[in-house]
């Protein structure tokens, strides 16, 4: 098993760090995720026009930033400058509480140092290899290997991620996601041969229930972790851990961390 995995389930992550409190995949919302309790922060990264790996989950900073363009037509330098909390408000906008308070778009390498024992849930959004090459490169260099599991949603990138061996564990693609629960739907499980060690999924897609107790009982006979992501409601969480999902991604972490401990003490 990766040492990855080791700690006791379920894993239970801050889904871009505690981003219901606080500006999505920022240092402050990362630690606001640690002091809840949780041992896993989930996050995002792109590279910007002169190659800096930064975390952030969309393409463009419009949506979290007081800026505009792809990050890939940014140098560093201008994203720098950027203010990641002009957009955030936890009342509707009514107010917004952290701009103007310094808050930056963070580089890969600050979260890896300024949180060394978190384990860190990595998806590589950008889509170019030289970015994927600067990921591994990174995390090579600061020996993270052991606490990163390193995902993709394009099956090219995850590809060359797992051919150039990290030694990260390895999330999901879509074609790998799509692969299970095709096997999973024609009784063919058994068949089937994994490429990653976690399936990271929505609960459902277009209506259907993808997490049932019988599609994880499926992914643990092909020795595949099930993570949910994004799992905000304590009814929601309540029912995925009666599945039995190996973890549980979530915006917000203190009630994650809540609901764990309570269902942990009911059975």
């Amino acid at each position: 098993m990766h040492p990855y995995f080791d700690s006791p389930t379920p894993h239970l992550f801050g889904h871009r760090g505690a981003s219901a409190k606080a500006p999505e995949n920022t240092l402050v919302a990362f630690e606001r995720a640690w002091a809840c309790g949780v041992p896993y922060l989930e996050t995002d990264c792109h590279a910007t026009r002169d190659g800096e790996i930064v975390i952030l989950h969309d393409p463009a900073v419009d949506r979290t930033t007081d800026g505009s363009g792809p990050a890939r037509e940014l140098r560093f330098s201008e994203v720098q400058r950027l203010d990641a909390g002009f957009r955030f408000t936890p009342d509707s906008g009514r107010t917004f509480p952290y701009r103007g308070q310094g808050i930056r778009i963070p580089r890969l390498v600050e979260v890896l140092e300024h949180f060394p024992e978190a384990r860190i849930n990595l998806e590589v959004k950008a889509e170019d290899p030289e970015a994927a090459d600067e990921v591994l490169r990174i995390v090579r260099q600061t020996g993270a290997a052991p606490r990163m599991l390193l995902a993709a949603e394009k099956d090219g990138v995850l590809e060359h991620i797992r051919k150039l061996a990290p030694g990260t564990a390895i999330g999901s693609s879509l074609g790998d996601i799509v692969a299970f629960f095709q096997a999973f739907r024609e009784g063919e499980i058994e068949g089937h041969t994994p490429r990653g060690q976690a399936l990271q999924i929505p609960p459902r897609f277009m209506g259907e229930d993808l997490v049932t107790p019988e599609s994880v009982k499926a992914a643990h006979r092909l020795g595949l972790r099930i993570h949910v992501w994004t799992v905000n409601e304590p009814e929601e969480m309540v029912r995925l851990l009666r599945c039995g999902v190996d973890g549980l991604m979530s915006d917000d972490p203190e009630t994650l961390v809540r609901v764990a401990r309570e269902h942990a003490g009911a059975r």
